[in-house]
């Protein structure tokens, strides 16, 4: 029996929503219709490679997104991060996201809460030269970028490579969790740490990293501790440039990913990281694009799609 463009529609919609077999049961009740788990499936995978494979065209043509001048020169944060997935041919593997949104996107909804009303994803699994390719799509026409990330070296050899002209800013978080893994190890005594913690983090704040590689050479050193504090500088010294938080602050700019790391359990995991599952590579990434294309308001692809299929 041939499945309608609207009904092919829903099962998308809902079926990245919830796991197929909850799917059927929302969709039964709620339009009376008599599809099943393995229908909803079928459909939710089938879309999501045809959306794969008309990001991979536009990928192969080179073509890149297209701005008005006065969108090209807004300011565009960017974050990308990886999480792992279970899969069946290689068990653990790192799905790359990416997040692009401007400042008007940032609506304080309380006092202590903001929240991002309108992003755009980009997801892969695997290698990330592909991942790069699809982000460059969205980024090649932009000429105002912030990137925000960790300290991946992948991550900023892209950047330095093609986007030399951005401010790239090291998740201030990040750089903080690091001062706290070795202070852990440093200081035994409990509120001396996190004395030594707090004072060091508003001076990151205050006055960039510069100062906090200074404080760290300085250190009477520890046997044990040697290697880590060595260790730890290098990675400051390295990120230096990326690092002068106080500087970012003084021009109104994030220095925070939390963005992106919110963006990993509400766009990926909330649907592909239940209890249990466990994906096929391909499947994933399937079903990936799809929660992609409607968390970045893109439905309408899907839309188009169900009517040239139907």
């Amino acid at each position: 029996m041939a499945i309608s463009s609207f009904a092919q529609e829903i099962m998308c919609y809902i079926g990245q929503h919830l796991v197929f077999k909850d799917a059927e049961e929302v969709i039964n009740n709620l339009t009376g219709a008599c599809v099943n788990a393995k229908q909803i499936e079928r459909v939710c995978h089938q879309y999501g490679q045809w959306i794969e494979e008309a990001d991979n065209r536009i990928i192969s043509q080179q073509v890149y997104k297209e701005y008005d001048l006065e969108q090209a020169n807004e300011l565009h944060y960017v974050s990308v991060d990886g999480a792992m997935y279970l899969t069946r041919e290689q068990s653990w593997k790192e799905s790359k996201l990416g997040r692009i949104y401007q400042p008007k996107d940032i609506v304080e909804v309380s006092p202590k809460r903001t929240e991002l009303t309108n992003s755009t994803y980009v997801t892969h699994l695997g290698d990330h030269k592909e991942f790069i390719s699809k982000m460059d799509y969205h980024l090649e026409n932009l000429n105002n970028i912030v990137f925000i990330a960790d300290g991946a070296r992948w991550i900023w050899k892209w950047i330095e490579q093609y986007y030399p002209e951005s401010v790239q800013i090291v998740d201030y978080y990040h750089c903080k969790e690091h001062l706290c893994e070795f202070a852990k190890l440093y200081y035994k005594d409990e509120n001396k740490r996190h004395k030594w913690i707090d004072r060091l983090s508003q001076t990151m704040l205050d006055k960039g990293i510069d100062p906090i590689i200074t404080t760290l050479e300085k250190l009477p050193k520890h046997q044990k501790t040697t290697a880590k504090r060595n260790s730890l500088i290098n990675y400051y010294k390295q990120n230096k440039d990326r690092m002068q938080y106080h500087k970012y602050l003084e021009k109104g700019l994030l220095i925070g990913s939390g963005a992106i790391e919110s963006a990993h359990k509400d766009v990926l995991q909330q649907r592909l990281k239940l209890s249990g599952q466990r994906w096929t590579k391909k499947g994933f990434q399937q079903m990936a694009q799809l929660r992609v294309v409607y968390k970045s308001k893109e439905e309408h692809r899907i839309k188009q799609l169900c009517l040239n299929a139907a």
